[in-house]
């Protein structure tokens, strides 16, 4: 049996460790939350990942329907929700899967999820990307099954279609800081511009010769206006600041407001996003070559 003496000293050696300790767990508690919240803006710029909401749905939870070559996809839920969205996934499967278009079970993600654009995010942003992924409040909610008549069409069809159409990056240590370098990077990588207005052919490739210079047929169906600068079909005209002014409120130069996915995109998200970095996308957008392709 200890004795009195034994056990204070013992309890004394208990309080110390933790007075040690808890300063160490503030501080990764402070950094895991600064790490959120930078990845909350990383989140912003990548349009709050609309793609992944039902117009007027609850947000993150999936079930949009995306029609591709043969079939139906539909986004996922990316709540984490443990058993219909990310919350049993540990950080390295949700990085694999974002930026490989690989599942924890081996499943191949169809490649309408842009995980070759991701894959050239800095190491630092998708880190808070992550992060904030995981402070999403968990909402269940089943995503249905990709719909298509062509057998093993997801565990074949998807890496054929990458080995000879993917186009994957070796990701920097850090993002650019500011100008057309910072631009250039938020349009292929985060913001995904290159996503929506580059047209692509009936295998669902993108027509790289007419990078961002728009598509009579989106992602959904809809018209994607010519984004290069093309003074006759596309944004030429436009001044940086009325193409960044757009970016933050979803109002054209010609105060006609944006529609469609542009819309739920600046809503969920750009609208947030600091006005250099709008001006930076803005910058990059009137550096590109000017692509001739009228769209109406």
């Amino acid at each position: 049996m200890w004795g009195l003496r034994s056990r204070l000293l013992y309890s004394l050696a208990v309080l110390l460790m933790f007075a040690a300790l808890a300063p160490q767990t503030v501080l990764a508690q402070e950094g895991r939350q600064d790490l959120a919240e930078k990845g909350q803006y990383i989140f912003a710029i990548a349009g709050g990942c609309a793609c992944h909401t039902v117009p007027k749905g609850t947000p993150h939870t999936g079930g949009r329907a995306f029609p591709i070559p043969f079939g139906t996809v539909y986004a996922t839920n990316i709540t984490s929700d443990k058993e219909t969205g990310l919350g049993s996934w540990s950080d390295k499967e949700i990085l694999k899967a974002m930026t490989t278009g690989v599942r924890p079970n081996g499943e191949w993600i169809l490649p309408i999820m842009p995980h070759e654009a991701y894959s050239g995010i800095a190491e630092e942003d998708i880190k808070a990307l992550i992060a904030y992924l995981r402070t999403i409040k968990p909402v269940r909610k089943e995503t249905p099954r990709l719909k298509t008549w062509i057998p093993f069409y997801r565990s074949l069809l998807v890496p054929l279609w990458l080995k000879f159409f993917g186009h994957y990056s070796t990701p920097p240590a850090r993002a650019p800081n500011s100008g057309v370098e910072r631009g250039r990077y938020l349009v292929d990588h985060i913001s995904l511009c290159v996503d929506c207005h580059t047209p692509r052919n009936l295998l669902g490739a993108a027509n790289r010769s007419l990078y961002l210079a728009g598509a009579k047929i989106g992602p959904l169906g809809q018209e994607v206006p010519n984004i290069t600068p093309s003074k006759n079909t596309g944004i030429g005209e436009w001044r940086r600041e009325q193409i960044a002014g757009s970016l933050l409120t979803g109002i054209k130069p010609d105060e006609e407001p944006m529609e469609g996915l542009m819309a739920e995109v600046i809503e969920g998200g750009y609208k947030h996003i600091k006005r250099e970095d709008a001006l930076a996308i803005a910058d990059y957008l009137k550096s590109i070559p000017p692509v001739v392709n009228k769209i109406r």
